[in-house]
């Protein structure tokens, strides 16, 4: 069971953070509560398994990246997670996970890449195919945004 207050920082959790130094300090004053508050709640969720994952999501287009490129891999699966792991750490991947290839499609390690134009998505995923050893991909261009949300799990 959550209490209020649990529930009013999960809600304030769901939006936007501010992009400033302390954002946290900013949410708690929303709620007449301390920063340390705030963050100890979040912690205690964490701890009791309510909070599974804190995550952000890049407005890309606003911090101008202008093209983006789901990348499409076919890796050996014995290869796959010490593949994965060199390429989550090129700078320009945000995105890096496995799925089961789909029939008719022999892919399973997906990363996405963010660059400013189409031709330095190309150049990106060759540099990072060099660095892997995998030459078997597919480049996928996103050419429109149709849904970019956050799950809710409360409402105001």
């Amino acid at each position: 069971m959550l209490t209020d207050l649990e529930k009013k920082i999960i809600t304030l959790m769901q939006t936007d953070i501010p992009v400033i130094k302390r954002p946290f300090l900013e949410m708690a004053e929303k709620i007449g509560i301390t920063e340390d508050k705030f963050l100890g709640v979040l912690k205690d969720l964490d701890k009791r398994g309510l909070i599974r994952r804190f995550g952000a999501t890049l407005k890309h287009q606003k911090s101008g990246f202008k093209a983006n490129a789901m990348v499409a891999w076919k890796v050996p699966e014995e290869r796959v997670e010490k593949t994965g792991n060199i390429m989550a750490t090129f700078h320009e991947i945000t995105h890096c996970y496995r799925r089961n290839p789909a029939p008719g499609w022999k892919y399973n390690l997906y990363t996405m890449v963010h660059a400013s134009d189409e031709d330095e998505c190309y150049a990106i995923v060759k540099k990072i195919s060099k660095a892997v050893g995998e030459n078997e991909y597919e480049l996928l261009f996103s050419r429109k945004e149709l849904k970019k949300t956050s799950m809710k799990y409360f409402e105001d």
